[in-house]
């Protein structure tokens, strides 16, 4: 049997390091669709899409690039789609993505604030938007744990010490964000060129 004729099922899956960068059109529909379905977040839907779906990055790839997202200013996936669009297509890569995230929201968006203006006392629809806010509270947390299994399975304790460490100081003793970051990221920096370099 000649190479050409081997079943398909026994070809390896391409890493997504290699999967094929999109185009300028596929940028700004992919991410669209994760603006139009991330209803509580975009974040659990961009991971998805990017890492599971697509194949455009590996996990630990899209970590890095959502971790240099999450220190920039403004909102952190307004930054990712710029930074990854940029990434993968230059500057229209990231016009085309940033544009697909903001737009069909906003239109969207535009209307129901029409609507709740006129309509924002109803106490079902009062009701309902607190039922959303606890789903939204679920994606997020399941979406932070699926961002953490690749540091997980390499179980580097100092990553893993650096990790919980900017939990406690942020969310236990409510320490300033800015503050955190300042000491956090030298201090992560440092960490990650001393395990490289071993």
């Amino acid at each position: 049997m000649s190479p050409d004729s081997a079943p398909a099922a026994h070809e390896p899956d391409i890493p997504a390091a290699q999967a094929p960068p999109p185009g300028l059109v596929a940028l700004f529909l992919a991410f669209a669709r994760m603006s139009l379905a991330g209803f509580g977040g975009v974040l659990v839907f961009a991971r998805h899409a990017i890492v599971d779906q697509h194949r455009w990055m590996s996990a630990d790839e899209f970590n890095e690039t959502f971790a240099l997202c999450h220190f920039l200013p403004g909102p952190n996936i307004v930054n990712l789609s710029m930074v990854f669009g940029a990434r993968l297509r230059g500057i229209a890569g990231g016009v085309a993505a940033f544009a697909g995230l903001l737009l069909p929201p906003t239109l969207i968006m535009t209307v129901l604030a029409i609507i709740y203006a006129r309509f924002g006392d109803v106490d079902v629809l009062r009701r309902s938007l607190a039922g959303i806010s606890c789903a939204a509270v679920g994606l997020l947390i399941a979406v932070v744990f699926r961002m953490m299994m690749p540091l997980l399975k390499r179980m580097d304790i100092v990553v893993l010490i650096l990790m919980v460490g900017v939990l406690v100081a942020i969310g236990v003793l409510r320490l300033p964000l800015q503050a955190v970051l300042l000491v956090a990221i030298p201090v992560s920096i440092g960490v990650t060129f001393l395990i490289g370099g071993r």
